[in-house]
């Protein structure tokens, strides 16, 4: 199991809000991407506070395995519930970083199986030499409107607002959190990504880019290029777990 993940300020920011951790042994991988907002500082206070304290939690677990076993959902869960604590708090005591939040999309992946959670409109996708798959589900405007049959998911690639997040965290003392889990075999591929790629890079092409190379860095590294060479409108991040 190979993991690398890589971000970019992109064509038109001032500064990064996104941020993501990779920690590996030899049985599981963990991982997380998270995308801040609320001003330059907030969003980048945000999002390393959130990432940083995810993996620690889980990094902590991953080292007492008998504890984790059977416990992977509460886990992340739980994960979560730390990482949007220590935003919330944070921005309580500092004016400054009032209402700052962070989308997340991560979790623990092995050989057989990826077990995720998500919060915001940052994306899990699940990928195969015979296709790809979004695991987790956009908390956004458009989502909804396409869930309730308003727009077509078409039309959501290209919606004013589709930008507009309905959940994050950080924000409130506490956080809705959606659980997902995916198996996987040998040659399988979790891509963990801010919408700075999904908003740039079709799902096709992520495939493409994962079918025709062997390696994550060289996945990651085109698929970058490709979001930096259509104009990159918001930060990029891309992590990707290769069975």
């Amino acid at each position: 199991m190979t993991a690398l993940g890589v971000t970019d300020i992109g064509k038109r920011r001032e500064t990064n809000q996104d941020n993501y951790k990779i920690h590996t042994t030899g049985e599981y991988c963990s991982a997380v991407v998270c995308d801040g907002m609320g001003g330059a500082k907030a969003g980048d206070l945000a999002s390393r506070l959130s990432s940083k304290e995810f993996v620690s939690r889980v990094y902590e677990s991953l080292a007492a395995p008998r504890l984790l076993m059977g416990n992977i959902e509460k886990l992340l869960r739980d994960s979560c519930a730390d990482a949007n604590g220590v935003v919330y708090e944070y921005s309580r005591f500092d004016a400054n970083y009032s209402g700052m939040g962070t989308t997340l999309v991560g979790g623990i992946i092995t050989r057989r199986k990826a077990c995720l959670v998500n919060v915001g409109d940052s994306r899990a996708y699940y990928l195969s030499d015979e296709g790809i798959r979004q695991i987790s589900r956009d908390h956004s405007y458009v989502e909804e409107l396409v869930s309730m049959g308003a727009i077509t998911k078409e039309e959501a690639a290209h919606h004013p607002k589709k930008n507009i997040i309905t959940r994050a965290l950080g924000v409130d003392a506490s956080v809705e959190v959606d659980y997902f889990e995916c198996p996987l075999h040998r040659g399988d591929g979790i891509l963990l990504c801010s919408d700075g790629l999904s908003n740039m890079v079709s799902d096709k092409e992520i495939h493409d880019h994962f079918k025709e190379n062997a390696l994550p860095e060289d996945v990651c590294s085109k698929l970058m290029a490709l979001a930096l060479a259509r104009g990159a409108r918001d930060n990029v991040s891309i992590v990707l777990i290769k069975t």
